[in-house]
């Protein structure tokens, strides 16, 4: 196994990917208590650090194989007011702090499309200048979850880092996976309960689902997004305007509302990892997740370039 240092690990989406890519986290570091409770209850035995990015000291983890992190989403996210650097949510300049830190193998992280936008290429640019400054070479990559066989659109970018080196053995992941249909991955848990309708509903939901939406704990309880997102989720049978306790029952009429359980699935958790908190926190971790089979590819792909035996970076 290989080793990682994670940050901003959230409920664990890409924590997920990089142990089914071989990576076993030393520590996984995560601000929300009910994140870190969600990854000690599927992962006691990895090290879980509760606390702060800009306070983390990566010393003691230097040399790791790995540094990976969804770093946060609204400095560089079109529904929000793209601040970018001069947002205090951006967490790059941790990040690079961390690699200098560590000096990692490799760096691999996740963010919006909208941090490719024309407004961010001197961003972006002073981001690759950095890492070039200690040794990396760089690469960024627009991917939708549903290339890897993820029910759902999200479109995600993806930036990886590698030592000069080794750079030029890295290739990206290819799209090669067809997704199911969400009513080809729902059906099972929409008619667990014995719902009639659900035959129906599996033929209407013929179409992969909108990017799934976790908001933020600014806002009120889970829903699937603006109304715009709610119109999309209708076409395919579903009430996006909240989410239910359970599957639709025996003598249930309307369309239905989906779980947290059904959302993870979309969002390409397996069904044995579960969610710490009441239904809001749960719903917000699912929603906010970089999807397993996403980060499962990519980091695949650094390990291949890793297991060379390219000598470590000197700090």
């Amino acid at each position: 196994m290989l080793s990682a240092v994670e940050i901003c690990a959230g409920g664990g989406g890409q924590a997920l990917g990089l142990e089914q890519a071989c990576f076993q986290h030393e520590a996984a570091l995560e601000l929300d208590a009910t994140c870190c409770a969600t990854l000690r209850l599927n992962r006691p035995f990895w090290r879980i650090i509760e606390g702060d990015v800009n306070t983390f000291d990566g010393q003691p983890y230097a040399g790791a194989d790995l540094l990976a992190g969804g770093l946060p989403c609204p400095p560089f996210s079109k529904a929000g007011k793209q601040l970018g650097s001069q947002d205090e949510r951006n967490l790059f300049p941790a990040a690079l702090r961390l690699v200098d830190e560590i000096r990692p193998r490799a760096l691999m992280i996740e963010n919006v499309r909208g941090i490719l936008d024309p407004i961010f290429a001197d961003y972006r640019q002073q981001i690759i200048n950095d890492l070039r400054k200690l040794g990396y070479e760089t690469g960024w990559r627009l991917y939708n979850a549903s290339d890897f066989g993820v029910p759902q659109l999200r479109p995600r970018v993806i930036f990886v880092a590698l030592q000069r080196h080794s750079y030029e053995y890295f290739t990206w992941p290819q799209e090669r996976t067809t997704p199911p249909t969400v009513g080809e991955a729902l059906y099972d848990l929409m008619v667990a309960r014995g719902w009639p309708e659900a035959a129906r509903w599996r033929a209407q939901a013929a179409k992969i689902a909108p990017t799934i939406v976790g908001g933020s704990k600014k806002h009120g309880g889970p829903d699937l997004g603006p109304t715009r997102a709610r119109k999309a989720w209708a076409t395919l049978g579903i009430d996006g305007l909240g989410i239910a306790d359970d599957a639709p029952s025996a003598d249930f009429s309307g369309m239905p509302r989906l779980t947290v359980r059904m959302v993870a699935r979309l969002q390409g958790f397996p069904d044995q990892w579960q969610f710490a908190g009441r239904k809001t926190a749960a719903y917000r971790q699912v929603g906010n997740a970089f999807p397993p089979p996403v980060a499962h590819a990519v980091a695949t792909q650094i390990r291949v370039v890793i297991e060379r035996k390219m000598p470590a970076l000197k700090g």
